[in-house]
């Protein structure tokens, strides 16, 4: 009766489950027939924008797999720190992704991401130059859908550059490739999670250090948090000038004539703006702390509980700069074919029309909505437990991560670099416990060999009364004393052993997890350049 129920049960779950799957299936395909409609529709009499209508329809796949794949990074360590629920981060994630792409987004975008292949070897053919597009959205975009089903984060850009490299060949040979730029973005594969990991391991040892290794640890909040979060104050505001802001800084500068007029900030003014907002912060979290400092418990419980509204503006300037960035990832490809079809040519970099730029932005807050919980919940507790203040230190990472390669010119990918920290912080768990592992280990083996000394002592002792011909009523009481003595003796050795086995197997990181996310990290470009290629030629066999 009982198993009858519990089947009974499960069927009323998967009927809820696919349901609910049906529901955001028939959400996604709304929004793709509209951009598809609206395309066709708008762009009527004008040759090929029946090419025009399906890339839409590509570019709005495309968006809706960048929300359910990439924005994971940005609000998953504050989901899985418990600083933001799932409803509240996909609400801030979809305003602030959706906001960084129109307000930062641009007006021109690079057809080609990242000048990966030459436009030259087109011939001015639009042609197959407006398959290749075609292919590369739809190859970027199915690639990150089935990463997003097997739970992998991984990079949009390294998705859509495979795909772009893929049609490229298909269209016009090896050469097409700029193998140098290809050659950067492998190496990023190694830069961007070993950076982040080492500056999300250094600011989480630097918080414990200060704060929750000291016996007061209320007093050390008071000195400390202040700084720290003024540090990510800078860092942000920093970030977000030079990667979100630079798309529309001629329009600041008409506005605020007092800075140099260029056509994109430089480091030194990013980081006067990053330096005014961080006094400014210093002061406010200040005050704050010190009067919330009297209802905290002195523990690190407590001093979590100060790194949790910080950590909502984290998540909410992480998606901003995201949808600034990164939705060039939906529409770059898309401009291009819109700018192709409408002028009947090729151009290194096209214009966006509004309903273009509408297309991305929509497109990822939807994607998010339908289907970011699942990467949301991998990236924020499938990996390492997090706690606002390692979640925090990834979030630091994230940012100042991106200012140092920026500087320094190395190609890092957001994805990387935020599940590197999220790697880097589980890793300083694993070796701050190892290092209290060698004592404890060793006293344990201590124990077992002053058990055994014990063990074989009684041993021998009973084998004595045992093996004595004329036993007194005494010799039978210590034989049964010596039987229970060895029992408990064998038992403490068991459970020493046990307790051994138990801290030399502490893993604070999840092994399966990080084998298959740096597998998928591997194999993104190459994949999405298969596929890509593939589609191109069932493109070209489909129109010629």
């Amino acid at each position: 009766m009982e198993m009858i129920q519990t089947v009974k049960k499960m069927e009323k779950e998967a009927i809820k489950s696919s349901g609910i799957d049906f529901i955001r299936l028939g959400f996604a395909l709304f929004f793709m027939v509209a951009v598809l409609s609206y395309s066709f529709l708008s762009s009527g009499g004008i040759p090929n924008n029946v090419f025009l209508a399906i890339a839409a329809l590509f570019g709005a796949y495309m968006a809706m797999n960048i929300g359910a794949n990439d924005v994971a990074n940005n609000v998953g360590p504050a989901v899985g720190s418990k600083a933001l629920t799932m409803g509240g981060a996909i609400i801030i994630a979809a305003i602030f992704e959706g906001s960084g792409a129109f307000i930062a987004g641009g007006d021109v975008v690079k057809t080609i991401k990242k000048g990966i292949i030459d436009i030259d070897a087109f011939g001015g053919n639009v042609d197959p130059f407006i398959w290749a597009m075609m292919a590369a959205l739809l190859a970027a975009a199915l690639w990150l859908n089935f990463a997003t089903m097997m739970k992998a984060p991984v990079s949009t850009t390294h998705s859509i550059v495979g795909g772009v490299m893929g049609a490229g060949i298909a269209a016009a040979g090896f050469s097409i490739v700029a193998w140098g730029t290809m050659g950067k973005i492998a190496a990023s594969w190694v830069i961007s999670p070993v950076l982040g990991g080492i500056i999300a391991a250094t600011f989480l040892f630097a918080i414990k250090k200060t704060m929750v290794f000291k016996e007061n640890k209320i007093d050390a909040a008071k000195k400390w948090v202040p700084i720290f979060v003024a540090i990510m104050s800078w860092a942000f505001v920093t970030y977000l000038t030079l990667k979100g802001l630079k798309k529309i800084w001629p329009s600041i500068v008409d506005v605020l004539v007092f800075l140099p007029d260029a056509k994109k900030p430089s480091f030194l003014i990013a980081a006067v703006f990053g330096l005014i907002v961080a006094l400014v912060v210093y002061m406010i979290v200040k005050k704050t702390v010190q009067h919330r400092a009297s209802s905290l418990e002195n523990t690190r419980a407590g001093i979590n509980m100060l790194f949790t509204v910080p950590l909502i503006f984290a998540a909410a300037l992480l998606s901003f700069a995201h949808g600034a960035n990164d939705v060039a990832n939906a529409i770059g490809p898309l401009a291009a074919i819109n700018d192709a079809v409408m002028t009947g040519g090729i151009s290194t970099k096209a214009g966006i029309p509004l309903w273009v730029m509408a297309v991305g932005a929509l497109g990822i807050a939807i994607g998010l909505a339908l289907y970011g919980p699942k990467l949301i919940r991998t990236v924020g507790s499938e990996i390492t437990e997090l706690d606002q203040m390692r979640a925090f230190s990834v979030a630091m990472a994230a940012s100042i991560t991106v200012i140092i390669a920026s500087q320094l010119g190395l190609p890092v990918s957001s994805t990387h670099i935020a599940v590197g920290g999220i790697f880097g912080v589980g890793f300083l768990r694993e070796y701050l416990a190892s290092t209290g592992q060698e004592e404890i280990i060793e006293k344990e083996q201590g124990n077992i060999e002053d058990e055994k000394k014990m063990l074989k002592a009684y041993t021998g002792e009973l084998k004595t009364l045992e093996d004595k011909e004329n036993k007194t009523k005494s010799d039978y009481e210590r034989i049964v004393d010596l039987y229970k003595a060895i029992d408990h003796e064998e038992d403490k050795i068991k459970a020493a052993k046990k307790h051994i086995k138990n801290v030399e197997k502490v893993k604070y990181v999840k092994r399966d997890a990080v084998k298959k996310i740096i597998a998928a990290w591997v194999i993104t470009v190459p994949a999405a350049a298969v596929l890509s290629a593939a589609i191109f030629f069932m493109i070209k066999g489909i129109v010629l």
